[in-house]
């Protein structure tokens, strides 16, 4: 939750700072200082934004059609399609509605609404590459248990942990959002409401969102990439156990995926926050700049990974475009 908020004072926004007794509406900038150049931004944004949804329905589209698809790995795989999906359609459409039709309003409910989505799908993602983690370490260090320990029903339950999970966690979030008044400034320097840069617009001691922000950061992302790397350690010293070089190889390589996966989810997030909390000298249009591509990026890079380093997958797709006409 703090990866995307701002860190400028109030003073750079003075001269547009509107003066209530609580708040109706929200007033989006989408990239402040590049105003002049979000139709051009957009481009971009929205071939990603493409990308992602043709990405991920291709995925979906895939595994469902595929019978030999039907497993833990690729049930898997498709509910982070889903998050993927639900992650980019809640913010990019109003993004784009700003950057091309200066659409910057937002109702307050709209905005928790949006925030409450964004936060949960966000620690939703998580939870999956640690589902994901888990599948990979009981494939390799117990090939013989797979099947008898990840059946269907310990998929299911598996998934519905990782979603009450998430949606307990971040139903805080709007809820004190909407106990705080709102007497500074209804504007939001970024294009989307992330729980940090609406704390940061109340006139009133909003520490306990902030402790609560941390508290869901380290409970949720940060138990996440520990349990990832056990699993990751136990799974090197089974592939380095195997008896021949070749072996060794082709079962990482079932790996491969899932950690460029990782890579791109938690690696532009330690980079954000790191900036965040260092990079004071960094101009806000540059923050919000990379804070929306990190945004877009998973969503977009996944089922290219999946589907270019999985070879079911890929087997699959060629086997669809080919037999196309026939």
């Amino acid at each position: 939750c703090l990866l995307f908020g701002y860190r400028r004072p109030y003073s750079m926004l003075d001269s547009n700072t509107t003066h209530l007794t609580n708040a109706s509406t929200f007033i989006l900038l989408g990239i402040p200082g590049l105003e002049a150049a979000h139709v051009w931004i957009s481009i971009p944004f929205c071939t990603m934004y493409i990308t992602a949804i043709l990405g991920n329905f291709t995925i979906l589209f895939t595994v469902k059609t595929e019978p030999s698809l039907h497993g833990p790995m690729y049930y898997f795989l498709c509910m982070l399609a889903v998050t993927d999906l639900v992650i980019s359609t809640c913010v990019v459409p109003k993004m784009l509605a700003i950057y091309w039709f200066k659409s910057r309003e937002i109702d307050f409910s709209a905005c928790l609404t949006q925030l409450y989505f964004f936060h949960c799908f966000s620690g939703m993602e998580s939870g999956i590459f640690l589902a994901m983690a888990f599948d990979r370490y009981v494939a390799i260090c117990h090939p013989l248990r797979h099947s008898t320990i990840l059946t269907n029903s310990m998929v299911a339950k598996i998934g519905l942990a990782v979603i009450l999970r998430s949606n307990l966690l971040a139903l805080p979030f709007p809820i004190l959002v909407m106990q705080w008044p709102y007497c500074r400034t209804n504007i939001i320097p970024q294009a989307y409401c992330a729980h940090i840069a609406v704390v940061k617009l109340a006139c009133a001691d909003t520490r306990i969102s902030s402790y609560y922000g941390l508290f869901v950061v380290f409970c949720v992302k940060g138990l996440d990439v520990i349990f990832i790397a056990v699993s990751y350690t136990q799974i090197l010293r089974a592939i380095f156990s195997l008896p021949t070089k070749n072996a060794r190889i082709k079962t990482f390589g079932t790996c491969v995926s899932h950690l460029c996966a990782i890579l791109v989810f938690y690696i532009p997030g330690l980079f954000l926050s790191l900036m965040y909390r260092f990079g004071q000298n960094v101009p806000l249009h540059f923050d919000v700049l990379i804070a929306n591509i990190y945004l877009l990026m998973p969503p977009m890079l996944n089922p290219i990974i999946y589907g270019v380093r999985t070879k079911q997958i890929r087997d699959r797709l060629i086997w669809l475009f080919t037999h196309k006409g026939t």
